[in-house]
């Protein structure tokens, strides 16, 4: 079983690209290295580890995302932030303005906020159906055809939920995949059919290392805290199938993790903040916008983590 098993991986690392990381011919390779390609490949699911890594390696893109940020792909271009008013989404849009992008904001309220940096449209709210067909077809009408669509808004709950204790809040276990996994996919539907993404555009879900299955093993070893979590890994499927979709239309589906930021929907983790390496709101909009410009078609419905550029395992 062992020898079967050290054949089916080698075949799977026969199969993996990696940009930026070379890969030995297969004569070459052992299991070692074929754990080190599937290490190069992937993020490291243990958030701590993963940032004494980056020091370790002294990997500027991920300690200082101003050395490698690289926004010149923005110029010119259209850009739609959902819940743009607040938090990362404020962030996004102030420096998506400054590399000269024409950005357009959805929010509920706060429209005030993006003044002189944005056109926004208030009373949007992304459970709302005929709100996003409204602002749709507006948008379209009064400015075309959109470049990049940034799905930013959501929504977390701060209790920690268990079984165990009788703390579980069905409710708001709904409005979080109502927000975070439906609302980005209402928003694609009504954008696309008001003929807002054309070929060539860029649909990206701010979604979350949350959303991987494979990283709940490591990340919540006792359990516990399921709207967070299930609405991520719902929004990671419909990512993905909306990316097979949309692929013959030539419109591509990021999916990303924007990394751990100090905003007020992680603040309940505020005290793990500065030991696993969170970064200020502005920081991890650089890191969203660079990496939006390291993709296009033929990484559509991928899972990136914007911290180091490496894929999230589902």
């Amino acid at each position: 079983m062992l020898v079967r098993a050290a054949v089916v991986a080698t075949a799977v690392c026969e199969a993996l690209v990696v940009k930026h990381h070379s890969i030995v011919k297969p004569q070459q390779r052992s299991m070692g290295s074929v754990v080190s390609a599937l290490s190069a490949t992937y993020s490291i699911a243990d958030q701590q580890q993963r940032f004494a890594r980056a020091k370790e390696d002294k990997n500027s893109r991920y300690l200082d995302i101003e050395t490698a940020f690289d926004g010149e792909y923005l110029k010119g271009k259209r850009v739609v932030v959902t819940g743009g008013s607040r938090g990362l989404g404020l962030e996004i849009v102030k420096r998506a303005h400054e590399c000269g992008a024409e950005v357009i904001v959805t929010c509920r309220s706060g429209g005030d906020a993006v003044e002189g940096l944005a056109t926004a449209y208030e009373g949007v709210d992304v459970t709302d159906v005929e709100a996003l067909k409204d602002f749709s077809k507006r948008c379209v009408a009064e400015h075309g055809p959109v470049d990049v669509l940034i799905n930013n808004a959501g929504y977390f709950y701060g209790p920690q939920e268990k079984i165990t204790d009788d703390s579980l809040n069905f409710d708001e276990e709904w409005k979080q995949i109502n927000i975070c996994a439906l609302g980005p996919l209402r928003v694609i539907s009504e954008l696309y059919k008001a003929g807002g993404l054309a070929e060539g555009s860029k649909a990206v879900i701010i979604t979350s290392q949350a959303g991987s299955v494979e990283w709940r093993f490591t990340q919540n070893p006792e359990g516990g805290d399921y709207g967070h979590h299930m609405s991520r890994a719902a929004c990671n499927i419909m990512g993905v199938l909306a990316a097979q979709e949309l692929r013959a239309k030539g419109v591509a589906v990021l999916l990303l993790h924007p990394g751990f930021n100090k905003t007020s929907m992680t603040k309940k983790y505020e005290a793990i903040w500065e030991i696993e390496g969170a970064v200020e709101p502005w920081q991890g909009a650089m890191r969203v916008l660079h990496e939006i410009g390291l993709h296009d078609i033929a990484d559509s419905g991928k899972f990136f983590n914007c911290e180091d550029g490496l894929e999230i395992p589902w």
